[in-house]
């Protein structure tokens, strides 16, 4: 995604990290706003995951030296999408098949931004609902 976004593209080169962090946030949104459970992965290494964290936050794995995000995607596909709903974000046609030979649905970056930005409309009407229930003055 961070390719084919323009917000983030001409950005990597410089701020790799920053840009990672924010793709991160967006896609928490994604899982925070609907059913889904979010896994990212990335080419290369990354910081290691602390102790302390959550379950419920998405997942994000980083590729080994000598690995690709490709492979790491491919193999997750193979494991989960016999049993659960797996759907691979992806621009690349050949990765697009490769995941649905394993059983899961490809979406484009078009798809994915679409999904996140519904996500977050449904978290702000969320917000307003919970808003007009509560009390006044609190």
């Amino acid at each position: 995604m961070i390719f084919q976004w323009p917000q983030f593209a001409g950005k990597y080169a410089a701020h790799g990290a920053a840009v990672r962090e924010s793709l991160v946030r967006m896609l928490t949104v994604l899982q925070d706003g609907t059913d889904w459970m979010v896994a990212v992965v990335f080419d290369g290494t990354g910081p290691k995951p602390s102790a302390g964290e959550e379950s419920t936050a998405i997942k994000v794995f980083y590729s080994k030296s000598g690995q690709t995000a490709d492979s790491i995607i491919e193999r997750l596909a193979a494991k989960y999408a016999p049993d659960f709903d797996v759907t691979v974000a992806t621009d690349d046609h050949l990765e697009r098949l490769t995941v649905e030979s394993f059983g899961a649905v490809s979406i484009s970056s078009r798809q994915l931004e679409s999904e996140i930005e519904a996500a977050g409309r449904a978290i702000r009407q969320s917000l307003v609902e919970i808003k007009k229930r509560a009390p006044h003055g609190r």
